[in-house]
């Protein structure tokens, strides 16, 4: 039988490659979800790299991966493009529906993508429920049937890479899946009296309801704090940003790899994001600037991102420039996303009225989403291991409405689903955002975003790119190990 393993050449040309596809890729979403172009025209830069994503090309990978992490890396990359490939056509028929379906609620037409942002400013309860009721009977007809198209495409090529199904193909990866779903089940188990207690009081403080009565309509109503808009002007987010950075020693305007995108326009996504379409070379940070405190976490969880791909190594290879673990970029976005709840930030950065009572809030939000997080783990893991996706609406409503007290919609049960277990992304960034924030704090003060000091770690850290994992960086600076533990400390150290 022939050698199915990829030659050092050939390994070296695969790279090339995969990093023009990612950059065209990007530079595509951008276009896209910046309002400046309606179709996502995806399936043509899946042809022009059409070899990247062959099952030829991901088995010869995994043939030659033998303990090599780079590799492991590139085969990752090549099984995620093979299956994506397989599914493209419904992924672009996904974006050009979101962009372009309206629901008509009260006489008021409303796209599609900004249902939700409508339903977190709308002070009426009833207006509320009906236009969480459009935009799932928008979902149920036109997107839930493509979303089952795609799932069953995927579903059916994860044997021909050599796993048994999507978990074992991902576990194959090195994703510590069940390592990871026993410390969430730990967390919800851990947190359940402090979640009903402290996500109660903010309900009636904020919406006038207990949590016993809250509806999954009520949900983004909370979330969104519109008492606290006024703190947070829109034509004051990019100068706190600029200061903010400033204090850590970086110039934001003088970065020449890194643009902002903030100009209005109708179709542009109304929540900010960062697209790295040249790793460092040049890096969007765009932003629909709407303010409130919400907008406000968007536009720095989206900087974090931003900084640490515009300072990351121009010399590394596109494994650790473009891939990698992604818990490591998620966990700079949140160690920014999180000043805006930190009362020495909110002090120095605002002159903010009650900033204790501000961040207990906040503890509390975080703690509703991380919950909200670990659900959906658990939940993924049992749906992706599953014969018969179907049944699983019922799941879905069962383990997410236990850990939230709220149920949510079966018909979210696909659409809450992100590819590559990226929900166990954003679980190891959290802890390690709050391992490392605790760090900073004991290292360089409470004011460490102001310390020049610790903006050189944080470039140094970030020129590092994806090299290394989240667990490995957090044990090179703490010497501790990542655990969801530290995120349930820091809820309760606030709340307190």
């Amino acid at each position: 039988m022939a050698d199915p393993s990829v030659s050092p050449a050939a390994l070296e040309t695969y790279r090339e490659r995969a990093d023009r596809f990612e950059a065209e890729m990007l530079e595509e979403y951008y276009l896209h979800f910046a309002g400046l172009k309606d179709e996502l025209q995806i399936e043509p830069i899946y042809a022009r790299y059409e070899d990247l994503t062959t099952l030829e090309a991901a088995t010869g990978l995994g043939a030659s991966v033998d303990g090599d992490r780079r590799i492991r890396e590139l085969w990752q990359f090549a099984c995620t493009g093979y299956l994506g490939n397989l599914a493209k056509s419904q992924e672009a028929r996904v974006n050009e529906l979101e962009a372009t379906l309206e629901a008509t609620v009260n006489g008021e037409t409303i796209p599609y993508r900004m249902l939700r942002p409508t339903i977190a400013n709308e002070p009426d309860r009833n207006t509320r429920r009906a236009l969480e009721e459009a935009r799932c009977e928008l979902e149920d007809e036109h997107l839930n049937p493509i979303y089952l198209e795609a799932a069953a495409i995927v579903r059916a090529a994860v044997p021909s890479l050599g796993a048994e199904n999507y978990v074992d193909l991902h576990r194959r990866f090195g994703l510590r899946l069940d390592e990871l779903a026993a410390q969430c089940s730990r967390l919800l188990d851990e947190t359940e009296r402090l979640y009903e207690d402290s996500l109660d009081r903010l309900f009636r403080a904020r919406v006038g309801l207990s949590l016993a009565e809250a509806e999954r309509w009520d949900s983004p109503r909370l979330i969104r704090a519109v008492e606290w808009d006024k703190a947070f002007p829109s034509e004051r987010m990019i100068p706190a940003l600029e200061g903010t950075l400033a204090g850590l020693g970086i110039d934001l305007r003088a970065q020449p790899n890194v643009e902002l995108d903030v100009e209005q326009r109708e179709k542009k996504s109304p929540r900010a994001f960062c697209a790295p379409i040249e790793v460092p070379g040049r890096v969007v940070l765009v932003i629909q600037p709407m303010g409130g405190p919400d907008d406000w976490r968007a536009l720095f969880h989206e900087a974090g991102h931003t900084e640490h791909f515009a300072h990351t190594s121009a010399d590394l290879p596109v494994e650790s420039k473009r891939m990698g673990d992604n818990a490591v970029t998620e966990g700079w976005a949140f160690l920014f996303e999180h000043l805006v709840d930190s009362p020495a930030w909110l002090t120095r950065r605002l002159d903010f009225p009650r900033p204790q009572e501000y961040a207990a809030e906040g503890a509390a939000i975080l703690l509703w989403i991380v919950r909200r997080y670990c659900a959906k783990l658990l939940y993924e893991l049992e749906l992706l291991q599953a014969d018969d996706p179907v049944p699983m609406k019922q799941r879905y409503v069962e383990i997410l409405g236990d850990a939230l007290k709220i149920q949510p919609s079966p018909t979210d049960w696909l659409a809450d689903v992100d590819p590559g277990f990226y929900v166990s992304r954003y679980l190891r960034a959290w802890a390690f955002d709050a391992q490392l924030s605790f760090h900073l704090r004991e290292r360089f003060g409470n004011d460490w975003f102001a310390q020049r000091e610790a903006g050189s770690l944080l470039k140094e850290l970030w020129s590092l790119g994806q090299g290394p994992t989240a667990d490995e960086l957090l044990d090179d600076v703490t010497g501790t190990e990542i655990d969801m533990a530290a995120v349930t400390e820091r809820v309760r150290e606030t709340l307190r």
